[in-house]
């Protein structure tokens, strides 16, 4: 009996599909041989960052109901998991009580992160039960150091925390999100926290923060700004409050906050100053029923034919190719909720007052300016209040909410267009730094909830705004405190101060930036490189289209892939898990890296069959 040795390092969600896929083809083994899985994770199997013992006030941004690790249909939704496991509603918390109290978890719910963690080792555990006897699991709780290759042999030696060795054939490299080194900036933060710590005992820096229970040792009463109004700003507002034991009484715009009195003052701000729109009432099913009619991935490939055609090269330039399209893809599904029919697309003009409004959808900012901080404060409040009416209204039936989950439904076709250079360089570069983080704030934002918890915390005088838009931070020798500066039209430059700077942000994955000492080691031995476009560099491993790790000389490992937050970069849009009963990129790109693998794995069996023949000794007779 042979053996194959093969490591996934990281057993978060994408680790454990990687695995799922191993089993499900489980019958490409050759005959006689048996695969040794080594999983490599200090955490819990299948939590990944969604760790079951993280906070209950830390909540999904997604619908529940609309994530599963069994996209096949062979296993419950998350939200199937939570009804059979018995947790049930209370007044927005969830508790594991059967059906004795408490409100039914009904499809439009959005559950704690907790429960994600939980719902993930339930599936790993269904998963490892599911093994055939030709597949082993070994489990090793620390994390890996170091990734050598054994030449000439082409195997592997995956080096873990405290020294022992696992000989591998094949490896995948799933360890998800990461922290970065610091830069610049934070050693200038970090520095004069450092140098003035002495003169105020609450003067901090928190550059990343997650795991939020560090947040703990913020002492109420202490002025925090937190840098970010996205999903990880809510994070830290809720572990500012009600993690702190305050409650929300009430619902929608009657909801008010009741303070423990230990919160802190917390003051936001970001580039925008503009918090990330709530998702609307989802009106389309689990599956969601739009298909596309301008930016469709047909639509992209005739691009890149005219592209190769007008210019030699097949790369397109987003804003002057693909944003049109989607802009107009926007304003169809914005006119069709408008009118509440379904307009036939070859009917439907991309009209003026169609093309203003959703400009004004995705810069409520432009021509805009603000005399002070009461005046942008007063906008503020306007512009999420009329955000949550168009969310209470849902993606059918609100134009605005209808054209930002157009976003969501075109993915395949940014995936097109963007995916492994499909960019020119420049172009590339214009659609990270500004369409992603726009489509992220009006497509991809949180439950409504959140931000009717906003407006509470405000109206409870624990929340402000610490400056408007264009605002910037910097270290106040004199106050010993963070100053955030604002420059209003005519009406000067407008300071606020803060104790406590909380940067609320997700660290994006650069080779050459990521503190990891796995990631460090790959780079030093040659076995990775940045992934890159002609002269920009957006971040991610270089990978093949089957995800195999490319090395700085430009040639595939033979047996090493990487998947997830890794490839952020060459590839688009890998945070997320797979949708219940539709087709995921999250399950086809493990299959492709798994049925590579099992390519690689038979042209190895051939070559060592032909090699045994050849030792046979020959007859003479």
């Amino acid at each position: 009996m042979r053996t194959v040795q093969v490591t996934i390092v990281g057993m978060g969600p994408r680790g454990l599909g990687i695995l799922q896929h191993m089993i499900h083809s489980a019958h490409r083994l050759p005959e006689g041989t048996v695969l040794d899985v080594h999983l490599v994770d200090p955490g819990d199997s299948g939590q990944g960052v969604h760790s079951s013992r993280q906070p209950d006030h830390l909540l999904t941004n997604t619908l529940a109901s609309q994530l599963t690790m069994f996209p096949d249909g062979s296993g419950p939704s998350f939200t199937e998991w939570a009804q059979q496991a018995g947790y049930r509603r209370f007044d927005g918390f969830y508790h594991r009580t059967g059906e004795t109290c408490g409100d039914p978890i009904g499809s439009h719910d959005y559950l704690p992160r907790s429960l994600l963690g939980e719902y993930l080792s339930f599936a790993f555990d269904r998963t490892v039960r599911s093994l055939p006897g030709s597949i082993r699991v070994v489990h090793h709780r620390a994390r890996a150091v170091d990734l050598q290759e054994l030449l000439p042999s082409g195997r592997y030696l995956v080096r873990i925390e405290g020294g022992y060795e696992i000989p591998s054939d094949f490896v995948f490299l799933a360890t998800g999100h990461c922290r970065r080194a610091p830069d610049q900036e934070d050693v200038r933060f970090g520095n004069f926290v450092s140098d003035h710590r002495d003169r105020n005992d609450r003067l901090a820096y928190v550059e990343h923060c997650y795991p939020v229970d560090k947040l703990e040792r913020i002492a109420p009463g202490t002025t925090v700004a937190v840098q970010g109004l996205g999903l990880t700003a809510h994070d830290v507002i809720a572990h500012l409050t009600t993690g702190r034991g305050g409650r929300f009484e009430g619902d929608g715009l009657d909801m008010r906050y009741l303070p423990s009195g230990r919160e802190p003052s917390i003051l936001l701000f970001s580039r925008q100053c503009l918090p990330a729109a709530a998702r609307g009432i989802n009106q389309k099913g689990l599956t969601g029923d739009y298909k596309p009619n301008f930016l469709t991935p047909g639509a992209v490939r005739d691009l890149r034919r005219h592209a190769e055609e007008r210019r030699g090269s097949t790369q397109i330039d987003f804003e002057t190719d693909v944003a049109p399209l989607l802009l107009r893809e926007m304003g169809y599904v914005y006119r069709c909720a408008l009118e509440q029919r379904d307009i036939p697309p070859e009917q439907y003009e991309f009209s003026a007052a169609d093309q203003a409004a959703i400009a004004a959808v995705l810069d409520p900012l432009a021509g805009r300016t603000f005399r002070g901080l009461d005046c942008f404060r007063t906008f503020l409040r306007a512009f999420v209040t009329e955000d949550l009416e168009h969310a209470e209204r849902g993606n059918r039936t609100s134009p605005v909410k209808a054209a930002t989950d157009a976003i969501r439904d075109v993915r395949a076709s940014l995936r097109e267009a963007v995916e492994f250079s499909g960019l020119t360089p420049d172009s590339h570069w214009v659609f990270n730094n500004r369409w992603v983080p726009l489509m992220n704030r009006v497509s991809f934002g949180p439950p409504r909830r959140r931000n009717y918890e906003l407006l509470a915390l405000m109206n409870a005088g624990l929340v402000d705004l610490a400056g408007g838009p264009g605002c910037r931070v910097v270290p106040d020798p004199e106050t010993a405190r963070f100053a955030i500066r604002t420059d209003f039209t005519g009406a000067g430059p407008t300071t606020r101060y803060a104790d406590t700077l909380v940067a609320a942000r997700l660290d994006l994955f650069h080779p050459r930036t990521d503190g990891s000492p796995l990631t460090a080691r790959l780079l030093e031995r040659g076995l990775i490189r940045s992934y890159r476009n002609g002269s920009y560099e957006p971040g991610g491993i270089d990978i093949t289209s089957t995800s195999r790790v490319i090395s700085r000389t430009g040639t595939p490992l033979a047996g090493v892939w990487a998947l997830g937050y890794l490839v952020e970069g060459p590839r688009y849009y890998t945070y997320y898990l797979p949708r219940a009963g539709q087709k995921s990129r999250f399950t086809d790109e493990a299959k492709a890296a798994v049925g590579d693998m099992w390519q690689q794995l038979m042209i190895k069996e051939e070559g060592e069959t032909r090699e045994d023949r050849q030792r046979q000794p020959v007859s003479l007779h």
